[in-house]
């Protein structure tokens, strides 16, 4: 029997106290964060899928100790990186920490660039069917003896779906046809959802974006930085800790070349390479994503602003919504 699967939302109360600051990757929207936290007596919740894991520093650019010394963080590090963590999970994780920041009179500051679980939090979470190993085995050994034909697949059982996502995104394309089996409704379908209206908008939600050729030659120069901290080493000890790794996390924007890096699939240069431009592509995905929620307004930047000067410019933003609300 098909299943029904509910949609839960953010509870709007808190929502409408929530601050969002969220950017493609290496547009420095966690340096704006730090700065802008003080100004708002704000605590961060990270919107990052991949912040979850312990262990994966390097790869995720994941706040460091003393940034989160300076300012209270919140869903970092929370699993360890053999477990699966969903959008669900995180979902009903931020706002008990949303909870938990207003409860102590503070601002509960978003900042990432997960455009999955930042549509969630603003629009509502579809509870989708468990995950059903087995039939994601058969479709992910598809896909690696051919992903066009897994792509192929989905089109024609669910081609709003197929027309969103990349031929080679194994993860989602399983999901929408794990979804599709077990509830006989497509996951494009399910998944439909409206922008918030006027009474159920945070705060504020701000989007960081700067100009193209800037934010690439950022991405270019942050993965050698990565490598020159330890990255390989990083991910040599995930493989050889007890657990491993898991599904999520082997796919991870860096971790998976790095792991073909050592498994004799890809000289270091070959991965160091690979990772820069699929991080470009990842960044023209998030862009879409920002842009397609109309929630957010689009913040541009030239790219010489400090991180100080830019939480200014925001706090002053916000300043200016208060004042037109009164």
């Amino acid at each position: 029997m098909p299943q029904r699967c509910p949609w839960v939302q953010f509870d709007v109360e808190i929502l409408k106290r929530c601050v969002f600051i969220v950017g493609p990757t290496a547009s420095g929207k966690t340096g704006i964060g730090l700065e802008l936290a003080p100004r708002l007596n704000a605590e961060i919740v990270s919107l990052d899928s991949m912040a979850l894991y312990r262990g994966m520093e390097i790869g995720t650019a994941k706040p460091t100790r003393d940034d989160q010394a300076r300012v209270r963080h919140h869903l970092i590090d929370v699993v360890d990186a053999h477990e699966e963590y969903t959008l669900a999970d995180y979902h009903s994780a931020a706002e008990t920490a949303c909870r938990d920041i207003i409860a102590r009179g503070m601002t509960p500051l978003f900042v990432g660039g997960t455009g999955l679980y930042l549509r969630g939090v603003l629009r509502g979470v579809f509870s989708g069917p468990p995950a059903d190993w087995s039939l994601r085995a058969d479709l992910e050994q598809i896909g690696r003896d051919n992903p066009d034909a897994l792509h192929t697949l989905l089109a024609d059982t669910d081609p709003v779906a197929a027309a969103r996502l990349h031929p080679h995104d194994t993860r989602r394309i399983v999901r929408a046809l794990e979804v599709a089996r077990f509830t006989g409704r497509p996951l494009s379908e399910q998944q439909q959802q409206t922008p918030l209206p006027a009474n159920r908008q945070p705060r504020a939600a701000f989007w960081i974006d700067g100009p193209r050729a800037w934010l690439y030659a950022r991405i270019d120069r942050r993965v050698p930085s990565m490598i020159a901290a330890g990255l390989v080493d990083e991910v040599r000890g995930l493989l050889e800790s007890p657990a491993g790794l898991g599904r999520t996390a082997t796919q991870a924007l860096g971790y998976k070349e790095i792991i073909d890096h050592l498994r004799q699939r890809l000289s270091l240069e070959e991965a160091v390479e690979l990772i820069q431009r699929r991080s470009r592509q990842f960044a023209k995905r998030q862009c879409t994503w920002f842009r397609n929620l109309v929630e957010c307004e689009r913040v541009p930047v030239s790219g010489n602003e400090t991180s100080a000067e830019l939480a200014e410019q925001l706090f002053g933003l916000l300043s200016d919504q208060s004042l037109s609300a009164r």
